[in-house]
């Protein structure tokens, strides 16, 4: 029997603001566990929460970027569950009135398996913002949690059931968090957890309307994992529906490791959660005059950036594509460019090169040790002959290195630009030393040139400029 597959996608992302969403504490990562909370975060008795403007503005602005209605009245509520890593024993989240409604994203490119996709519109259903909630860590006999991650603003931004492959739910993951970041409204860092993703999907016989039963996967720490956890639970969920078996709403775990998902719990209604409006919370009626100043801070989308990129700098499709993917890499090479790069070397460099170093360091382009000033001094030595493209490389890879400048590790390599006396002083010894290939150029072997340039070269350790041997070694030819 066939099936039609049904992908919906719960997607949380921490929003970048200076403080957490109740209180003052300090919203960043990577301090020593448990140093980032107060008497409000941690839900002690008698203290009052007050909420954080700047994450509920760039939560309409990510809304906005999903063309999303916003809401002219919005509250919190309480969300009733039991976790260890919830200090307050319920989250304070949204429920019938969130801050964005209805919207939607538009998907197409390449999907996961590298298969091009057609254009679709996911919806939106909601985007309402909450509190996230501590981190366990186990350690096999006994857990411990931080909760310097509790009260750190989230927004969970939940689809319609309308991708029908784990490829088109790669492509929406990967267009979403390219509004996040070009917003500035998260790095959206799944290491660091800025970006989580529940997954439901379910099968039902091809054709009918009636849907499957909802399976929630968890436990998806990356875009590929999201990926292989679909493609599993489908292959899972066909084979019992083909044994004649039988589905139950559940949510079950993703093991990277081995590959499939597991059986955690039956999943939950919103009837569990006796959600109840939070009575230390006055509800939000969001102005019109702000709203409209929040949609002037709308910026510029990928698709208009990659656009521009074409337009503007006379670049490729493709290199404007991966240059605009994240928009760190996008703004780096703007400013590459600005500082005096050529535009289609810039996008050479930062394309081969330096992603290839960074991804080897695993670094992300923001803490770059070769700032994009010090990348468009180098390209630009390479087009004024200052230095050869061989040179270059070396003299990037030790930039890298060590965060020096162009001059600093130019001198550290000893590497002095050749003059056109000394180029031809060296390209007389060439001809001199092969007259067979001198002859066989001079009879039109264009290849016998590229002999003699490497002669040169040879000569000169590598410091000759290459067009400038070739040049000096015609004229010295066309003498003899």
């Amino acid at each position: 029997m066939k099936y039609d597959v049904v992908i919906g996608l719960e997607v949380h992302v921490q929003v970048q603001t200076a403080t957490k969403i109740f209180c003052r504490c300090p919203n960043r990562s990577g301090a020593e566990p448990n140093t980032l909370v107060c008497p409000v975060c941690m839900g002690y008795p008698g203290v009052l929460p007050v909420p954080n403007r700047e994450a509920v503005r760039k939560t309409i602005l990510a809304g906005l970027m999903c063309s999303c209605q916003i809401a002219e009245y919005s509250k919190f509520d309480r969300k009733s569950y039991f976790y260890p890593d919830m200090p307050k024993n319920f989250q304070t989240s949204q429920y019938d009135l969130p801050l964005c409604g209805r919207g939607c994203v538009q998907i197409a490119g390449t999907g996961f398996s590298g298969e091009e996709l057609p254009a679709a519109e996911i919806g939106i259903t909601r985007i309402h913002l909450e509190e996230d909630v501590g981190k366990s860590t186990h350690f096999g006999e006994y857990s411990g949690i931080d909760y310097n991650r509790a009260g750190v603003p989230l927004m969970e931004i939940v689809s319609e059931p309308d991708m029908t492959s784990p490829d088109q739910a790669y492509a929406y993951l990967t267009v979403l968090k390219q509004a996040m970041q070009y917003g500035g409204i998260s790095d959206c860092d799944m290491e660091k957890g800025q970006l989580r993703c529940d997954v439901n999907v379910s099968l039902k016989p091809a054709g009918r309307t009636e849907l499957g039963a909802k399976i929630e996967l968890k436990n998806l720490n990356s875009f590929k994992s999201v990926h292989r956890a679909l493609e599993s639970d489908i292959e899972r969920q066909a084979a019992i529906l083909d044994g004649g078996g039988e589905l139950f709403q559940e949510t079950r775990g993703w093991d990277d490791d081995l590959g499939d998902t597991y059986f955690l719990r039956r999943k939950e209604g919103d009837e569990d959660y006796r959600y109840f409006p939070e009575p230390d919370l006055m509800p939000m009626a969001i102005d019109e005059a702000w709203l409209e100043e929040i949609r002037d801070q709308v910026p510029e989308t990928p698709e208009k950036r990659r656009d521009r990129f074409v337009a503007q700098y006379g670049i490729p499709e493709y290199d404007a594509g991966v240059l605009t993917a994240d928009r760190p890499v996008a703004d780096y090479y703007e400013e590459t460019v600005s500082a005096g790069a050529p535009a289609k070397k810039a996008s050479n460099w930062i394309m081969v090169e330096l992603m290839r170093e960074l991804s080897q360091a695993n670094v992300p382009i923001t803490e770059s040790p070769i700032t994009a000033t010090a990348l468009a001094q180098l390209v630009t030595a390479i087009e004024s002959a200052e230095i050869t493209g061989r040179q270059a490389k070396d003299v990037f890879v030790d930039m890298f290195k060590t965060g020096n400048d162009l001059e600093t590790v130019k001198a550290a390599l000893n590497i002095v630009k050749t003059d056109d006396s000394e180029i031809r002083n060296f390209a007389r010894e060439a001809i001199a030393a092969n007259p067979k290939p001198a002859a066989e150029f001079k009879e039109g072997n264009e290849k016998s040139m590229n002999f003699l340039v490497g002669q040169v070269m040879k000569a000169s350790r590598g410091n000759a400029n290459p067009q400038s041997a070739r040049q000096i070694l015609i004229e010295e030819l066309g003498k003899s």
